[in-house]
């Protein structure tokens, strides 16, 4: 018996020395020398190095002249804490007074889309952290963007155009367009929007007419953080 528990004792040991301890740390040290960025979360920065978002978790925009992910059912919304679908079913009325709530919000914001609004626009991923969109969703949105831009919609699309990623080694997948990078290729291209509330003072002073454009501050770097 003595034996027998020596040698349950120095296989527990091996074993964790050997997967516990050994095994991390090389995996840990191979993935820091041949893939840092990804190894340490594929996080997003601006042109001064900060930290943005993830290329890898979705995350709210509430200002017009950006585009709009994936609504999210994670925590209180796009929580890479409590990442988590909805769990309802279609024949949940919660689940169906969400989506026509959805579906106002954004017929209301976007009165210069043509078509209806994509399904993805109004559903949450079964992560609700999806930092994609399939470039139908997105060119749905140019209307509303280019107008709170106050530039031609055509040069939204080249932009948008510019950042579809297409399918894994040609054959996985669906094309689609990373939100975040999109938003921060924008302001870029166009400069960081005025926020909302510098827009709704200056309507609200007279300064502007009813068809002028909103102000966007150019002078502002380029890879500013995007959410407002």
């Amino acid at each position: 018996m003595y034996t027998t528990m020596i040698i349950a004792v120095r296989t527990t040991v091996v074993t964790l020395l050997l997967t516990g301890i050994l095994y991390p740390v090389v995996i840990t040290g191979l993935a820091q020398i041949l893939f840092p960025w990804r190894a340490n979360g594929s996080l997003v920065t601006d042109e001064h190095g900060q930290v943005v978002g993830s290329e890898l978790i979705g995350q709210g925009f509430a200002h017009p002249a950006y585009f709009q992910a994936r609504p999210s059912a994670a925590g209180n919304g796009y929580d890479a804490t409590s990442s988590s679908g909805s769990n309802l079913g279609p024949t949940s009325k919660k689940l169906q007074d969400r989506v026509v709530q959805e579906l106002a919000r954004l017929k209301e914001e976007n009165p210069g889309a043509q078509s209806s609004v994509p399904a993805e626009l109004v559903t949450t991923s079964g992560s609700g952290l999806d930092p994609h969109l399939s470039p139908q969703a997105v060119l749905w949105q140019i209307p509303r963007v280019a107008n709170a831009r106050g530039i031609a919609p055509e040069r939204v699309k080249v932009v948008v155009e510019a950042t579809v990623e297409g399918r894994a080694l040609w054959l996985l997948g669906e094309p689609r367009v990373n939100v975040l990078l999109l938003n921060l290729a924008l302001d870029r291209q166009f400069g960081r929007p005025a926020p909302v509330q510098a827009q709704e003072r200056k309507d609200q002073s007279g300064e502007s007419s009813a068809n002028a454009q909103p102000a966007m501050l150019n002078n502002q770097s380029a890879g500013d953080k995007a959410t407002q």
